[in-house]
């Protein structure tokens, strides 16, 4: 493997990312345009329909082209386990970006709806993209907003989308880290989660949810059951990061 593939920071595309990082976290994007480059790298090269040819494309464009912050390759299996461990009807996902790990969502658990919130019109605009190139448009879907902006959100995944006491069989975090454990709130406190429904969180240590983790590691057999996964960060071998997979017990 190339050094720059294992070794991200060696790359100007991971050091343009890192100079963005104060894009990312108020505007959900790098910005250098590499998200609206890889939705044409997806439609030019990935064949439509092919959900798996759609990941893998996007993959490569992270690995060769430029670094994306999408749940990447190595979690992703991670993701997809505990997918198949809940067998969702409804998920949520907190953090579009380009609608990568709602795709894999919706190849795990052929027969859910998947509705992402996403801070950014942008980000939402090319979830779309990938997702209705990717042949699964009608059962992806994106409310742009957040949990936290005074009820909208929410009202519309009430409203529009059919959340209800006890309907969340899945949510998926990989959003502003710093709203993991409030935006979790909200959903408990609507009734919205069930026993049995999982909560899978990224990036919690790298670049980190402590309040997060150290909630779930209170809560530990009381309201919820967490399981650790030790892995990396997104496509790379080097840096380390914690994949929290959670089941409410009620």
């Amino acid at each position: 493997m190339d050094l720059k593939r294992r070794i991200p920071f060696l790359r100007t595309s991971f050091l343009r990312m890192a100079l963005g990082a104060f894009n990312i976290t108020r505007t959900g994007q790098i910005g250098d345009g590499r998200e609206a480059a890889a939705v044409e790298y997806v439609l030019a090269n990935a064949g439509p329909g092919d959900v798996d040819d759609v990941l893998a494309t996007i993959d490569r464009f992270a690995y060769q082209e430029s670094f994306l912050i999408n749940v990447g390759d190595e979690k992703g299996l991670l993701l997809d386990a505990a997918v198949r461990r809940a067998d969702p009807k409804l998920v949520l996902e907190l953090g579009a970006y380009c609608g990568y790990s709602a795709l894999r969502i919706a190849r795990e658990a052929p027969n859910a709806r998947v509705v992402s919130v996403e801070l950014s019109e942008a980000n939402a605009a090319n979830a779309r993209q990938i997702w209705a190139h990717a042949g699964v448009g009608d059962r992806v879907s994106c409310v742009v907003g957040t949990v936290g902006d005074g009820g909208a959100t929410l009202r519309a995944l009430a409203d529009d989308h059919g959340f209800a006491e006890g309907a969340l069989d899945f949510v998926f975090l990989d959003h502003d880290k710093a709203a993991y454990l409030s935006d979790l709130a909200e959903l408990t406190d609507r009734g919205w989660l069930h026993p049995g429904s999982i909560v899978v969180a990224d990036n919690v240590l790298l670049p980190g949810a402590p309040k997060y983790r150290s909630f779930m590691r209170a809560e530990q057999g009381k309201h919820w059951d967490t399981v650790e996964h030790k892995t990396h960060a997104e496509y790379q071998t080097l840096l380390p990061d914690l994949v929290l997979e959670s089941r409410f017990l009620g």
